[in-house]
């Protein structure tokens, strides 16, 4: 967060008056803004941490003294405003986890979003309920409908394309765009002879028994082997079969007349992943 051009929010954020609860980075841009200070810490954590939780009020309600985290930082904050009071911290960060102690801001440097920290549901649900006043009422299928509402709205009559796998994003996304347009919606599953034992059968069997669709399979196994003959690096292994994969797809999707919309299940966290503009900020992790 101290870089020259690293990515900010606006301040004015924490003079609203509204919940908010910085994780990780989250937390180092809080600290900073409200008069803390963040620098590179000596000594990293990357991985499962045990970290001590001195308040158990709020947020914390209910966690044990002691809990396992994951963190995930080269930098920490090192110092706090007068304003924030620390409620956690590891052997190595003292400023686990801190709050405002009169705005309703929080900070975590540890990620209580996933798995590794096995209590880091109830965390999240603490702030949503206890600090946001939120009632928990929600239900996935409150997006289901809304979502093929406004596919529908979106749509109308036209033809969509979508990108099949066979894997969870893409299938939730076809089944969704059949809910809301039935014989409207093409599948095309392109088969680059690395999918599971016996998956391209699996899908199809799957997509055959629930849905009437459109569906059509590109069998590209000898192409994209034959592209990837003797290459040994992962990123360019991605990059290969990425291209490969456009190249077939593009080719099935011309054979479809009237198609006017294009669906597929990428995640931001795929962009995230794929990294951002060459000269922006995000790290490539690795390609999609």
């Amino acid at each position: 967060v101290y870089e020259e051009g690293a990515p900010k929010c606006d301040e004015g954020l924490f003079d609203l008056g509204i919940p908010v609860l910085g994780i990780c980075y989250g937390m180092q841009l809080a600290c900073q803004a409200l008069g803390g200070k963040v620098d590179n810490t000596p000594s990293r954590e990357y991985g499962r941490a045990m970290c001590d939780f001195v308040d158990r009020d709020s947020i914390f309600r209910g966690m044990q003294e002691s809990e396992q985290v994951w963190m995930s930082h080269g930098d920490q904050v090192s110092q706090i405003a007068d304003q924030f009071t620390a409620m956690a911290k590891t052997s190595t960060c003292p400023y686990a986890a801190i709050r405002h102690n009169e705005r309703p801001v929080f900070g975590m440097q540890f990620h209580p979003e996933v798995t590794h920290t096995p209590h880091g549901g109830q965390i999240l649900r603490n702030f949503v309920i206890d600090v946001c006043g939120c009632d928990g009422s929600w239900k996935l299928g409150d997006f289901a409908d809304a979502a093929i509402e406004s596919i529908r709205k979106q749509v109308g009559d036209k033809r969509v394309i979508c990108g099949l796998s066979g894997g969870v994003d893409s299938s939730v996304v076809a089944a969704l765009l059949y809910k809301a347009i039935g014989p409207q919606l093409s599948c095309i599953l392109v088969d680059n002879g690395l999918l599971r034992k016996n998956e391209q059968q699996i899908v199809l069997e799957e997509f055959s028994n629930h849905f009437k669709t459109d569906l059509h399979v590109v069998e590209a196994e000898d192409r994209f082997l034959a592209d990837l003959a003797g290459i040994d690096e992962p990123q360019e292994k991605r990059r290969r079969i990425g291209h490969a994969f456009i190249e077939c797809f593009k080719d099935e999707a011309a054979k479809i007349e009237d198609a006017h919309f294009l669906a597929q299940g990428t995640l931001y966290p795929d962009v995230i992943e794929s990294g951002a503009d060459k000269d922006g900020p995000a790290a490539t992790i690795k390609l999609h």
